[in-house]
């Protein structure tokens, strides 16, 4: 669709930004696309990749939960993340000040994730698709 939505972004406030920032640019590899300064306030943005916009039905978001954490956790809305390594990059997380809600499980529909609650109170899924590429 040529007038279509072009770009998805997740404005999030931070009461620790350099917490944060250091969190999803360095240990989660997020690349710096720009910052910039103005009001007496920062702003930086972070490449995520492909994004797409999941929409779920309640019901359905509390199956992910039963799934993934094996309880509802979930407010309504929770940001997941694609890794090549879901174990890795938990590890990684944690060490980095992530709360691991729940760790890296197998899920009917072929992927390992994990669920954190990450920086600038997101909940987190890191998923790793088991039978297709990332790419």
């Amino acid at each position: 669709m040529a007038d279509g939505v072009r770009q998805m972004r997740l404005a999030v406030t931070a009461e620790d930004y350099e917490a944060a920032v250091t969190f999803y640019r360095d240990i989660l590899g997020m690349p710096e696309q720009a910052a910039f300064s103005g009001g007496g306030g920062r702003v930086t943005i972070l490449d995520a990749g492909h994004a797409t916009l999941e929409l779920l039905e309640p019901a359905h978001a509390a199956h992910v939960d039963a799934v993934e954490v094996g309880r509802r956790v979930a407010g309504h809305l929770r940001v997941a993340f694609q890794v090549l390594d879901a174990s890795e990059m938990t590890a990684r997380s944690v060490q980095a000040g992530a709360v691991q809600i729940a760790p890296p499980t197998e899920t009917p529909w072929r992927s390992l994730n994990s669920r954190l609650e990450g920086p600038a109170g997101l909940q987190l899924t890191l998923f790793q698709e088991l039978d297709t590429p990332l790419g």
